[in-house]
C-alpha cells in the first residue's frame, strides 16, 4: 500500500522514538541509539538531540518540510517536558501528541498527557505502548488523516481511551 502521508518523530533521547518507529512498521529489531535522520518507509525518526538542543531547532524545522505529520512523543516515565509550550504551532504540520512507555510501572500517564496539551493546543494525543501494541494502530489512523478535522472526527468516532483530542 502506497502512502502518501510521512510522520517524523520528535522527543528527547530515551523517549522511545526509535521503538515506536519499530512498532509502527511492524519491525522486530532491537531500537539502538539514533544518531542522524534515518528514514524508514513512512517514518523519519530523528535523534533526540534535536529536540534537547535549541540549537538543533533549524534540523527538525528543515525536516518537516518532508513530512504531513509531527509526533511529539513525550515519555511516560519523565517528570518534565522537552518542549516548550505551544511547541507544535511553530511546526505548520499535523501534530500528534504521543505518551510512550505508558505500561512501565514508573509511567505517570496524566502527567505525561498534562505536559503534551501544553506543547499541542490542538490536536490529538495518543497513549501507547509499544511493546504492548497499544495505541500503534490509532496512531498509524491519525497519520492517514489529511486535516486536523480528519483528526478530530476519527478522535470522536473511535472513542477510545487511548486516544484524547484536545
Amino acid at each position: 500500500m502506497a502512502r502518501k502521508n510521512r510522520a517524523m518523530l520528535i522527543g528527547s533521547i530515551g523517549a522511545g522514538k526509535s521503538t515506536l518507529t519499530n512498532a509502527l512498521l511492524g519491525r522486530e529489531v532491537e531500537a539502538v541509539k539514533t544518531q542522524a535522520l534515518v528514514y524508514y518507509d513512512w517514518i523519519v525518526d530523528t535523534p533526540g538531540e534535536y529536540t534537547e538542543n535549541p540549537l538543533f531547532y533549524k534540523n527538525i524545522m528543515a525536516t518537516s518540510l518532508e513530512v504531513t505529520h509531527v509526533l511529539f512523543l513525550q515519555d511516560a516515565t519523565r517528570k518534565k517536558t522537552i518542549f516548550p509550550p505551544g511547541f507544535s504551532t511553530g511546526i505548520n504540520k499535523l501534530p500528534i501528541g504521543v505518551v510512550t512507555k505508558s505500561d512501565s510501572e514508573n509511567a505517570d500517564i496524566d502527567s505525561a498527557v498534562q505536559q503534551l496539551k501544553r506543547v499541542i493546543p490542538n490536536g490529538p494525543i495518543v497513549i501507547s505502548s509499544s511493546i504492548t501494541g497499544k495505541g500503534i494502530q490509532e496512531i498509524k489512523d491519525l497519520v492517514n488523516c489529511n486535516t486536523m478535522l480528519d483528526m478530530r472526527e476519527y478522535a470522536e468516532t473511535k472513542q477510545s481511551e487511548l486516544l484524547i483530542f484536545v
